[in-house]
């Protein structure tokens, strides 16, 4: 074994991610180094490699990364091809009523999981809030809000998968208990953005063809639900149907090879990859390292509430890490549950998305209040009764279904 026991090792790890995550460290490289770190205080040099082959060579661990190289792609190449301008546009044209445009088009564009999305539809949201008379802060409020309801109950949601993944659980298991959730998201998004908001006339109409652009739509939006097709109805690896979706998209655009390898040409794309490896090798150290020893013995005697672990940690670990998968991951790791049930796994999930979304280190709150400049306190004094709202869901959904 290494040097230290495990407690102190978590600890002295943390220091170090904090450095980490202080310094901007990209979050792929951040869990990597922070999970090697671990496995150097705790673990023998034949033993890190060991876990390290087991992580590399395991199925799951496979089909994951490769599930998010393939999403990332579908989604940069939708950029890049300006495929999502169509399909923004389109369904811009299609729905007659800026309230729902404005509930809606950020959700759509949300299906791509790009950081900092909520940049693509902050234009769109901002020529129909302008129709509402909505200030900056509601205006930020409701394009950052509506973006992260879907992310929930998105069947291919790379996060989603991942937190299935971690806890044993089937991604349609945790999408049915935060149905609810996302519902009511939408409510208080309604309620606290655009309610009693009054439409202001329209200087002109434009009148459209809409079996025209219904089919537009249809067919930009053809290259996502192809995916979403053959991940639920096929039942094929997720991996295997986002590489669906590129094909689709390919033969829709026909993008030039130079638009093809460009979004493989950044960083972003392997950034993100690599955090879900990183995910894997975090908890697979954890588990060789007996960590969950920290935090198993409060969960076995009752000594801490276990309903208190599953919001508190993972909500702080993903405002901290400024990303979802690093609350994930790094929550399941540390919190030695030995059998995630389908109650605790949701809760812990939707802790750590909730806590991301209304975080100072979420990029897309960053972006989006800059854009509309917009004070963060502002869109805090909107954002935190939208967090207790939509936590006390999930926690009554925790104790009724």
């Amino acid at each position: 074994m290494g040097f230290i026991d495990p407690l102190t090792a978590i600890i002295v790890t943390f220091c170090f991610l904090g450095v980490l995550i202080y310094k901007r460290i990209n979050l792929g490289i951040t869990l990597n180094v922070a999970a090697l770190f671990l496995a150097f205080l705790v673990l023998d040099l034949p033993t890190i490699g060991k876990v390290i082959a087991d992580t590399t060579i395991s199925p799951l661990t496979i089909s994951i990364v490769a599930a998010t190289f393939a999403i990332m792609w579908l989604s940069m190449l939708y950029k890049e091809t300006r495929i999502i301008d169509t399909l923004s546009e389109s369904l811009s044209r299609l729905v007659n009523n800026s309230k729902l445009i404005i509930s809606t088009l950020p959700a759509v564009i949300g299906l791509l999981p790009v950081g900092g999305g909520a940049l693509m539809s902050a234009p769109l949201v901002e020529a129909e809030t302008e129709k509402l008379g909505l200030k900056e802060d509601k205006k930020t409020y409701v394009n950052l809000w509506f973006r992260h309801t879907i992310f929930p109950i998105y069947p291919v949601n790379q996060v989603l998968i991942l937190s299935a993944s971690l806890t044993g659980l089937t991604v349609t298991t945790l999408i049915i208990r935060q149905i609810p959730v996302v519902a009511v998201m939408v409510v208080v998004g309604y309620f606290i953005g655009l309610w009693k908001t009054p439409k202001k006339p329209e200087n002109e109409k434009i009148l459209i063809n809409r079996s025209s652009e219904s089919k537009r739509f249809l067919v930009t939006f053809l290259p996502i639900l192809a995916t979403i097709i053959a991940v639920i109805a096929f039942g094929v690896d997720v991996s295997i149907g986002a590489f669906v979706g590129v094909i689709f998209l390919c033969a829709i655009a026909r993008p030039s090879l130079k638009v093809m390898i460009k979004p493989l040409k950044t960083w972003g794309i392997w950034g993100i990859t690599l955090a879900a490896y990183g995910a894997f090798l975090m908890r697979n150290v954890s588990l060789e390292a007996g960590i969950s020893q920290v935090f198993g013995p409060f969960v076995a005697n009752g000594s801490v509430d276990i309903l208190l672990l599953l919001i508190v940690i993972p909500a702080f670990l993903s405002a901290v890490t400024g990303a979802v998968s690093g609350g994930v991951a790094l929550s399941i790791s540390i919190l030695g549950i030995a059998s995630y049930t389908a109650k605790t796994g949701s809760l812990l999930y939707m802790a750590s998305y909730l806590g991301y979304v209304v975080a100072p280190t979420h990029l897309c709150l960053v972006l989006t209040a800059e854009y509309f400049k917009c004070p963060l306190g502002k869109l805090y004094k909107y954002l935190i009764p939208s967090l207790l709202v939509s936590f006390a869901t999930a926690i009554l959904v925790y104790f009724l279904m």
